[in-house]
């Protein structure tokens, strides 16, 4: 299997080197020269295997000729054996249709442990068998930071740094990353939006003799990696459901595109997805370019999903060189206007394209915590304002004739406040993270400046040597 870059301009490579580079050097994303194809009887002898069998079903493909199906078995029984509830990814019915995948039993809490405890296994194994060192550089909205920093805390391999913007994240967030204190890990708190950390993350990555000096590497979705192990989860509810005799339709709460979109490559694989329909806050630049085909960056708003607080959607550039069918410099071309304009017009017929597949939501601070009180009410569910979003967007666009399943992507003990606002209940944290609140924090507070972060990298990492 070979990579190509959404821009066009860097060489296809191997997984391996997918893995470790993230950010193709042209600036562009990572996808498969091509999707691997399953046919509707391979897919349905995939409902006798258990969550870490499928995931290695579903990524082999992806890593032929650097992990096999056997390597990928036992890492996903080490990664998901240790979550909280036995079925790794459980599916609950909420009411006519209506169905809810929980996918915070995790060591952190959030959807994003499903890839990322995976993904830090493979990171050590390659980076062992090659003996090389990497320096991690990632930009978090709240949640992929501490799954990230759990994943690959105490590895001798690598050194890891995780933006998130200053005040910005819930407490709970914030200190799931800022308490684990480990020597390889390095947190900063930039004073600046989430979108300010991940332009600066990729400026980084841009920058040729900066990235191959400290050998850069991405653990957020811009990283195929984080894409594949994603899929999985796609197939284990629809698999559950009754795929492929039976089509499924998704609601996801997302931000930077990268969850929804690891949906759209399972229907690509031949998963029967029949509607993907994305939840967002007021930073709602994904449903005005689905309504308009215009995608125009505006201020980021601060909210009470603050993991949604984003106004460039990274991962979107993947599904736009999917819908210009694979015109790199057409991709090319908007991204600059993009960068520089910060706006882009998608033609007609591409716009349609898109909305054949995709539908979007936008959901005000108001209406979110409506919708939590409201599921309460009616299902006696306590959920997140994220989840809360992925379940407006079911109500609005999810289709009778098929389940719609939406992803709970957080528990609700990360944002406690909205919650405890909306429903009157305070959702209480995991018996094993009960001490968090009172554990010591360790972060610097960084200006949002790319040479004051390229300092403090260069300055942690010789002091690692020394």
């Amino acid at each position: 299997m070979k990579y190509i870059s959404t821009r066009g301009k860097s060489s296809a490579i191997e997984f391996e080197d997918v893995l470790l580079a993230g950010l193709a050097p042209d600036g562009g994303l990572y996808v498969p020269e091509s999707y691997p194809q399953f046919t509707k009887e391979q897919v349905r002898n995939m409902r006798a295997l258990s969550y870490f069998e499928l995931a290695a079903e579903i990524m082999a493909p992806f890593t032929t000729g650097c992990l096999t199906k056997a390597e990928l078995t036992d890492m996903a029984k080490q990664a998901y054996g240790g979550f909280s509830h036995t079925a790794v990814a459980p599916l609950k019915q909420i009411g006519n249709g209506l169905w809810v995948m929980e996918l915070f039993y995790g060591p952190t809490l959030a959807f994003k442990d499903y890839a990322l405890q995976i993904v830090g296994r493979m990171f050590d194994a390659v980076l062992k068998r090659t003996k090389r060192h990497i320096t991690i550089l990632g930009a978090t909205s709240g949640d992929t930071g501490s799954a990230a920093i759990e994943a690959c805390k105490g590895c001798s391999n690598l050194d890891i740094f995780i933006l998130h913007p200053h005040n910005r994240v819930s407490e709970v967030q914030r200190r799931q990353m800022t308490t684990t204190i480990a020597s390889n890990v390095y947190n900063i708190a930039l004073e600046g939006t989430f979108d300010d950390c991940q332009a600066i993350v990729k400026g980084l990555f841009a920058d040729a003799d900066f990235r191959e000096k400290y050998s850069l590497s991405a653990v957020n979705s811009i990283n195929w990696a984080r894409i594949m192990a994603q899929i999985v989860y796609y197939f284990h509810a629809a698999l559950a459901l009754g795929a492929p005799d039976r089509e499924v339709s998704f609601a996801v709460p997302t931000g930077n595109f990268g969850n929804i979109f690891a949906g759209y490559v399972a229907k690509r694989m031949g998963l029967p997805v029949k509607k993907l329909i994305l939840g967002s806050n007021e930073n709602d630049i994904l449903p005005r370019f689905l309504e308009t085909g215009v995608m125009e960056k505006r201020e980021v708003k601060p909210s009470i999903s603050p993991s949604m607080d984003i106004q460039v959607s990274s991962n979107f550039e993947r599904l736009l060189f999917e819908m210009l069918d694979r015109d790199a410099v057409q991709v090319s071309g908007l991204m600059e206007m993009f960068r520089y304009e910060k706006s882009y017009q998608v033609k007609q017929d591409t716009l349609n394209r898109i909305r054949e597949i995709f539908s979007g939501v936008r959901c005000s601070d108001t209406e979110t915590k409506a919708q939590i009180e409201k599921i309460y009410r009616a299902a006696g569910e306590v959920v997140d304002p994220h989840s809360a979003i992925g379940f407006a967007a079911a109500e609005k666009f999810g289709e009778k004739k098929v389940p719609s399943v939406v992803l709970a992507t957080a528990h609700p003990s990360k944002f406690p406040v909205p919650v405890r606002e909306a429903t009157g209940i305070t959702p209480v944290l995991p018996s094993r993270l009960s001490d968090l609140m009172t554990k010591r924090e360790s972060f610097t507070v960084l200006p949002n400046t790319m040479d004051a972060i390229k300092y403090f990298i260069e300055t942690a990492v010789k002091k690692d040597v020394e």
